[in-house]
């Protein structure tokens, strides 16, 4: 059994999942710890603000740099890489810029335009969130494509401690919401900060070599890699909107706490995504890349991937579905006991959005991005309809996120279908030629 174990720890990937995951785990393992805390200092209401900060800076947050950084991992000359970087950099403090530009002339239009009062105060710190989500998109992915993994993990474990302690012991002289919304703007940056300072002296200075030696058109490279403007970043905007639409359809439909116990609930569904499926992305994702270079079958690669997230899944989400109110109520207090229902069909969505990590992640290997677009445009759509559903024709927050869950697995198993479909059409093109 240990020769086994060995054995499996010295093939890249799984090694590199491991490093990243037990990283992750660490900095999971103290949210978890504190959560209880931070839920019964702060009540549903604070977490209700929250929440509807965070599904606006949801959806600006991923646009930063418009989905160049997601390119830095494919190019095989190292200065396009380079380039990537500083081009998104460049996106990302432009469009920092312009925001706030708009929010000093028209933030009491906007508040009243989509009625949301009670973040007016907030609405300033998104130009900071948008530079913050820049900066570790850049960082982030130049780490993946360098596999400095390790980097990664320990930064998540600073970031963990550093927000969640912050917000324990502000929470004990201010439980206020603005305390929540004011580490949670900062927490991307902080992440990157630490990411940037862990990286060598030796990488570094080759960051910097790119701009004293030879001069990349960044033009060029905008045009190069248009694909992920063109296609990919209004994908990510829907898909931004898609997740957050919960939120700020609850607000006005139900109230703030409604949107507490939606916050709550799928902040712990996140948890396993967060733990192995963003760890097993950001290494499947240069992996799959270098695989389609090599010629290596990409389906069979897909599969696999899928498979055993399926295995590792299958346990956390499933306890949730069956014992969700009891564990929410246990754990975080007796108000949080409608948390518990709305995590039951949460769970079922985020499974199913938990296995389809490397299906996502292959499809800009894939060149298949407008099919991705596609996609997430039926889910915004499907979406808005059965929340109007449940509101409308039901009246009830439990059945609209009901619907909501049940909609979201049916569309994530279309997804990964999809996905193996079109790598199976890549495989047979490519063997053709």
């Amino acid at each position: 059994m240990k020769a086994k174990v060995l054995k499996l720890i010295k093939i890249p990937f799984i090694r590199n999942v491991a490093i990243m995951a037990s990283g992750t785990a660490l900095a999971q393992a103290i949210t978890m710890a504190l959560s209880p805390l931070i839920t019964r200092i702060y009540g549903p209401e604070a977490f209700g603000i929250l929440g509807v900060f965070v599904a606006i800076t949801g959806i600006v947050a991923p646009l930063a740099a418009l989905t160049y950084p997601i390119a830095i991992v494919l190019p095989k000359r190292e200065d396009h890489a380079k380039g990537l970087m500083r081009l998104s950099l460049y996106i990302s403090i432009l469009i920092a810029s312009f925001v706030a530009i708009i929010l000093s002339v028209f933030n009491e239009n906007i508040v009243n335009l989509f009625n949301i009062e009670s973040v007016a105060p907030y609405l300033y710190l998104i130009p900071v969130v948008i530079l913050c989500a820049g900066f570790l998109q850049v960082v982030e992915q130049w780490l993946i494509r360098k596999k400095q993994f390790r980097i990664s993990a320990n930064a998540s474990i600073i970031q963990a401690v550093l927000l969640q302690g912050g917000k324990v012991v502000a929470g004990l002289f201010f439980p206020v919401a603005s305390i929540l919304i004011i580490f949670t703007a900062f927490g991307e940056g902080i992440k990157a900060l630490f990411m940037a300072l862990f990286t060598s002296k030796f990488e570094v200075n080759k960051i910097r070599a790119s701009s004293n030696c030879e001069k990349i058109n960044l033009n060029m490279i905008a045009k190069k890699y248009v694909d992920f403007p063109k296609y990919r970043a209004p994908e990510v905007l829907f898909n931004a909107i898609s997740q957050s639409l919960p939120v700020l359809m609850l607000a006005s439909f139900f109230g703030p706490s409604s949107v507490g116990f939606y916050t709550i609930g799928r902040s712990v569904l996140s948890m396993p995504t967060i733990l192995i499926g963003k760890s097993v992305g950001d290494v499947f994702y240069p992996r799959i890349s270098d695989a389609e270079k090599s010629g290596e079958d990409l389906l069979q690669l897909i599969k696999k991937a899928t498979l055993m997230l399926g295995i590792i899944g299958i346990l956390p989400f499933g306890i949730i579905i069956l014992f969700g109110p009891v564990l929410f109520s246990f754990i975080f207090g007796p108000h949080w006991l409608v948390a518990g229902e709305y995590a039951r069909w949460i769970a079922l969505w985020s499974f199913f959005g938990f296995i389809n990590i490397p299906s996502v992640r292959a499809l800009p290997v894939l060149g298949a991005q407008s099919f991705h677009l596609k996609f997430t445009i039926l889910m915004l759509l499907t979406r808005i309809i059965v929340l109007a559903i449940g509101y409308y024709a039901f009246s009830s927050d439990q059945i609209a996120v009901a619907l909501f869950g049940i909609s979201g697995a049916v569309l994530n198993v279309f997804l990964i279908l999809s996905t193996l479909k079109i790598s199976k059409i890549y495989l047979t093109a490519n063997t053709d030629q």
